[in-house]
C-alpha cells in the first residue's frame, strides 16, 4: 500500500480544493499517470500517481479541502487485489455448492428457498441505497458545486447521459420532480413564506470559487495597505494603427502571428520603465527592491476569474516573440492550462479593459508590484491640430495606478508621457531594442 499525497505546489500556496478525480476507486493507475485535478488560488494542477498499482481507496472527495502535504488516496498492488477478489470469489463459489435447493430456516421459524447467487445480486442490485455516480464534464460539476445543485437533479441533454455545463447552466428546480423515480412520492410543495426578504426564489446564490476568493481577498489588501493613486492621459493612435494596417499582412506572413496593439504598448512600457524604474520595483520591510529585468504581466479575464500570466525578458524580444507569447498565454488561460510558473514573478501588469467596451478605469495593483497600466476603449474624438484645424482622431485613455509609496507624480507623469510619445511615434519604438 502506498499513499498519493499533496505534492509542494508553490511557496505561497498551502491547499486547494478537490476539482475532480481522474481515476475512480478500483482503476488501474500508472507511476506518472494523472489522477485527481486540485484547484489551487492561482491554477488548476493535475496530480500523478508516484505508484504503480490500483486505487483502493479515496481519502478526499471533489469539493474537498485538502493540505499540501495531506494523503488523498491510496495504491494497492495489483496482485494484492486480485488475491482479495479470488478469496472472495472462492467463498461465494462455496457458499453456492452448499445445498443450493436446501431451504433456509429463519429464526422466527419461516422457512423459504435459498436463492442462487444471480437472484441475490440483482434484488442487492434494486435494494442498495447506495447513489449511482453520476458522469458529468468537469467544467459541470464545477460549475455545479459553485451553484449548489446536486448533479443527478440535473436533466441530460447527451444521448449517452452525459451532464454538461450546458444542461446545468439551463437547469432550473422544477427539474427536481422529473428525476426522481417514479416510484418516489413527490413532496407536498411548501408555502411560500411572507414578505420578499425570506423568499429563496427571488435570489441564487453562488458560492465563490476559491481563486475568486484569493483575487477578491488580494484586492482588498492592495487598497489597505499601499498608497495607491492614479493619473491619466491620452493617446492619439492614428500613426499605430497606419502603420498596422500597412504591415499586419506581411507581418502575419513572415511570423505566424498578428500584429495586435499589446506589443506596440508592452515595448512602449518596457522603454519608459527603464526612465522612470521606481515603477519597475517593489516593497520589502523598510527596502525597496529595484528590478532590473522586465517580466512584463498581461491582465486575461478567464472564466475562473482574472489572471495575470507573465512575458518574460520583455525587453529582450522583438514584436511577433511578444505577440506570440501574448497568443500562447491567452490560450493557456482560456483552458485552463497555466502552471504556476506562467503566473509568478511579474514586475509590471498591462490590463487593456477597452477590449470590453471601457473608456475609462482606475486599475487595481497587482501587489506586490507598484504600478499597473490601464488601456482603453478607442473612440473618435475631436481633436484639435493647430489654431484653425480641428479632426476627428482615433484616442485611447490610458491610466497609471501607482504606490505613493514610493513613487511621486513626477515619475507617474514621466511614466505616462513616455509611453504617449512612443505610441504616437510608433517607429521610435524600434529604437528601443
Amino acid at each position: 500500500m502506498a499513499e498519493i499525497k499533496v505534492p509542494e505546489l508553490a511557496e505561497s500556496i498551502t491547499e486547494g480544493t478537490i476539482a475532480q478525480w481522474l481515476k475512480k476507486k478500483g482503476d488501474q493507475v500508472e507511476k506518472g499517470e494523472y489522477i485527481v485535478e486540485l484547484e489551487t488560488d492561482k491554477v488548476n494542477v493535475e496530480i500523478i500517481s508516484d505508484y504503480d498499482g490500483v486505487l483502493t481507496e479515496l481519502l478526499a472527495e471533489e469539493g474537498d479541502t485538502v493540505k499540501v502535504g495531506e494523503a488523498i488516496a491510496i495504491v494497492g498492488e495489483q496482485q494484492a487485489v486480485d488475491n482479495g477478489r479470488n478469496d472472495s470469489a472462492q467463498a461465494d463459489a462455496g457458499r453456492e455448492t452448499e445445498s443450493p435447493d436446501e431451504p433456509v430456516k429463519h429464526e422466527n421459524g419461516s422457512v423459504e428457498g435459498q436463492k442462487t447467487g444471480i437472484s441475490a445480486s440483482v434484488d442487492q442490485s434494486n435494494t442498495d441505497g447506495a447513489p449511482e455516480r453520476i458522469i458529468a464534464s468537469p467544467a459541470a460539476r464545477k460549475l455545479a458545486r459553485e451553484k449548489g445543485i446536486d448533479l443527478s437533479q440535473v436533466a441530460s441533454q447527451d444521448p449517452l447521459g452525459r451532464v454538461r455545463k450546458q444542461d446545468v447552466e439551463a437547469y432550473t428546480p422544477q427539474q427536481k420532480n422529473t428525476q426522481k423515480p417514479p416510484n418516489e412520492k413527490a413532496a407536498a410543495p411548501k408555502s411560500a413564506p411572507s414578505g420578499n426578504a425570506d423568499d429563496d426564489s427571488r435570489v441564487e446564490r453562488i458560492k465563490m470559487s476559491r481563486r475568486r476568493q484569493t483575487i477578491a481577498n488580494r484586492l482588498v489588501e492592495v487598497q489597505q495597505t499601499a498608497a495607491m493613486l492614479t493619473t491619466f492621459n491620452e493617446v492619439d493612435m492614428t500613426a499605430v494603427m497606419e502603420l498596422r494596417k500597412k504591415w499586419k499582412d506581411r507581418f502575419y506572413e513572415e511570423n505566424d502571428v498578428r500584429l495586435g496593439f499589446m506589443s506596440f504598448f508592452t515595448k512602449a512600457v518596457v522603454a519608459a520603465l527603464k526612465k522612470t524604474p521606481y515603477l519597475n520595483a517593489e516593497i520589502q520591510g523598510d527596502e525597496i527592491v529595484l528590478k532590473k529585468f522586465y517580466d512584463i504581466g498581461v491582465a486575461v479575464a478567464a472564466d475562473e476569474g482574472l489572471v495575470v500570466p507573465v512575458i518574460r525578458d520583455a525587453d529582450r524580444k522583438n514584436f511577433a516573440e511578444i505577440e506570440s507569447d501574448i497568443n500562447e498565454l491567452a490560450e493557456k488561460a482560456r483552458t485552463n492550462k497555466l502552471s504556476l510558473k506562467d503566473l509568478q514573478g511579474g514586475s509590471f501588469t498591462i490590463t487593456n479593459g477597452g477590449v470590453f467596451g471601457s473608456l475609462l478605469s482606475t486599475p487595481i495593483i497587482n501587489g506586490p508590484q507598484v504600478g499597473i497600466l490601464g488601456m482603453h476603449t478607442i473612440q473618435l474624438r475631436p481633436v484639435a491640430i493647430d489654431k484653425e484645424r480641428m479632426e476627428n482622431r482615433p484616442m485611447m485613455y490610458i491610466a497609471l495606478s501607482y504606490d505613493h509609496r514610493i513613487v511621486d507624480g513626477k515619475e507617474a507623469v514621466t511614466f505616462l508621457k513616455r509611453i504617449k510619445e512612443l505610441m504616437e511615434d510608433p517607429e521610435s519604438l524600434l529604437l528601443q531594442g
